[in-house]
């Protein structure tokens, strides 16, 4: 309860560059919680999606593996699958392009390499706000903690005397602003570290899918397993 009279006090009472400060330091609250949770929200469904790779290569046939696999919308395994399988399909029938000097095993890793850049980029998208929100925040509370100290010791100068009942709401306004700016900048700064550790162990997963699936375009099989076993997919001709 007396946080939240702190905090109306604040409001209340703060004129027009502290009422801004709190708005910016509002914002980027707002801003990087919303990056948090979409991200990680993502991170727990390709890391599902990753989960069902073993799924995949005990298909019937290519389409049944990307079934299972999940949706197609935005899921990265399904995406490197039908690049690997595109790309082995163009190289195959397409013999009057400029690719025709690359040999197949080049081709479809310059593929699969592609759809596992466009899938980085996208893990990566929205990570430069946490980032910029966990590098600036403590700066901006910072900023109004000068603003209330310099309102203090204006309170002091116009009054004459260093009275408790002339500084403490200036001083309080700068304590809670410095309070403000650590609080917006540490979740940003944990989330930011979370979310980058868990898109490095999608891209070790997809990176190992992708080695699977090259070598499966171009021998029948993937990499340390058997054809003979009647258990891996077999590609269908495009």
């Amino acid at each position: 309860m007396d946080s939240q009279l702190g905090l109306l006090s604040l409001w209340t009472q703060g004129d027009w560059v502290t009422k801004s400060v709190a708005l910016m330091l509002l914002l980027m609250s707002l801003a990087s919680w919303i990056v948090i949770l979409t991200k990680a929200l993502d991170i727990f469904k390709y890391q599902g999606a990753g989960q069902r790779t073993e799924a995949f290569w005990h298909s019937e046939d290519f389409d049944s593996g990307l079934a299972r696999l999940g949706p197609q919308d935005g899921n990265p395994f399904v995406q490197l699958a039908l690049a690997g399988r595109e790309a082995a399909a163009h190289h195959r029938n397409a013999k009057t392009q400029l690719h025709d000097t690359l040999d197949t095993s080049e081709w479809i890793s310059r593929c699969l390499r592609n759809a596992i850049d466009d899938s980085t980029a996208r893990f990566q998208s929205g990570l430069a706000i946490l980032a910029s929100v966990g590098s600036t925040a403590p700066f901006v509370g910072l900023f109004g903690t000068v603003w209330g100290i310099y309102h203090a010791l204006m309170a002091i100068g116009a009054s004459g005397q260093a009275s408790i009942d002339k500084v403490a709401g200036p001083i309080g306004e700068s304590l809670i602003m410095t309070a403000l700016g650590l609080a917006v900048a540490i979740p940003a700064v944990l989330g930011y570290n979370a979310l980058v550790r868990g898109n490095k162990a999608i891209l070790t997963r997809l990176n190992r899918f992708a080695h699977d699936l090259h070598a499966y375009f171009l021998t029948g099989a993937r990499v340390g397993n058997a054809a003979a076993d009647g258990k891996i997919v077999a590609m269908k001709k495009a």
